[in-house]
């Protein structure tokens, strides 16, 4: 299938099922997975078919509403068995992107709200806050373009980590969606994008959505980032975020961390763009943050391709943590917060 002309639809609900551009086959190939229960999602989920925060916790709202309407004509009690068992599952499928628990938790609300319901009526419900949730996060990531744009100079050269566009969200995008939102504003910006092993993320995905929407991008190995910023070929950093602790510490993916402490050694800003539903209230630094370590293939090659020898010992941490007192500040729908602390953030939630 040809990639579209217009906005990428990283998740489109059919009526019926959610179809997810599968984000492994990027860029070589574009087709859409589709997902009719909640096992089928949790899978997607993670197997990286969909990745990144925001759409994580799209994809598993939908992944509760599909559920619900395969077991709608199912007496209560086999209802809410098989719902128990896709708020279980769909939790489980990747341990450190919080928006994940975020949009699980609002559909087990409403289902406690509904189930003594007839099971149509549940499962309408259901598709009905899923498709709130899809909605808002657009919405949410239009307004953080907004914010951000404006800490972005007219000519600024961005470097950003990993992929935090559209295919992570429900569109636009948080980094990249500030980057889109400067350059409507009719700034002439450029993005310099990381590879971000071991997955590529940035190879494969921020490289194909730029190049898609025409904004110059220019692809560097993880490694180049300090040489470049000794250059003085980088005006600011832009990235997101999978989780946010309540004092500002940043799980964000791999390598972003090394990142943050070039970026304060050259004194380059380092802004995170993350929605307040990022924002673990109930974490108090980022010691608590889970980390996920993925399979080690991942490190030894990419899909048929191996380069490591057999045996060798592997760590794949999927994230790391970057210090609340190196992000020059965080963007979010509400506003920018320079220099996040517990109380700065706790004031967004009043």
């Amino acid at each position: 299938m040809d990639a579209p002309a217009g906005p990428v639809e990283t998740l489109r609900w059919r009526g019926d099922r959610l179809e997810l551009i599968d984000q492994r086959l990027l860029p070589q190939a574009f087709a859409y997975v589709a997902c009719s229960d909640a096992a089928g999602t949790a899978a997607a989920i993670s197997a990286m078919v969909v990745r990144g925060a925001p759409a994580i916790g799209c994809a598993a709202a939908f992944g509760v509403a599909v559920e619900a309407l395969r077991v709608r004509g199912a007496d209560r009690p086999t209802r809410d068995a098989a719902l128990d068992r896709a708020f279980v599952a769909l939790k489980a499928s990747r341990p450190t992107a919080v928006n994940l628990f975020w949009a699980v938790a609002r559909m087990q609300a409403v289902h406690a709200a509904v189930r003594d319901r007839d099971g149509f009526e549940v499962a309408a419900a259901l598709v009905a806050e899923a498709e709130q949730i899809l909605a808002e996060d657009l919405e949410i990531n239009r307004a953080m373009g907004r914010h951000g744009a404006e800490l972005v100079a007219d000519g600024a050269r961005i470097m950003t980590h990993c992929n935090a566009g559209a295919l992570a969200t429900a569109g636009h995008g948080t980094a990249l969606g500030v980057v889109r939102s400067a350059r409507d504003a009719g700034k002439r910006v450029s993005v310099i994008a990381n590879e971000t092993r071991p997955f590529l993320q940035g190879a494969r995905l921020t490289a194909w959505e730029l190049l898609q929407e025409g904004i110059p991008v220019t692809l560097v190995t993880d490694g180049m980032a300090g040489h470049l910023m000794t250059q003085g070929r980088i005006d600011v950093v832009i990235v997101g975020a999978d989780r946010v602790a309540a004092n500002g510490d940043v799980a964000n993916k791999i390598g972003t961390y090394s990142l943050a402490v070039l970026a304060a050694r050259h004194g380059i800003p380092f802004y995170v763009a993350a929605p307040l539903s990022t924002v673990d209230r109930t974490i108090a630094d980022g010691s608590g943050i889970p980390i996920e370590e993925r399979d080690p293939a991942e490190v030894m090659g990419f899909r048929s391709e191996r380069w490591a020898p057999e045996g060798v010992t592997v760590l794949n941490p999927a994230f790391d943590v970057t210090p609340a007192s190196l992000v020059t500040a965080l963007i979010t729908e509400r506003g920018v917060v320079r220099a996040p602390t517990r109380a700065a953030l706790e004031a967004l939630f009043d």
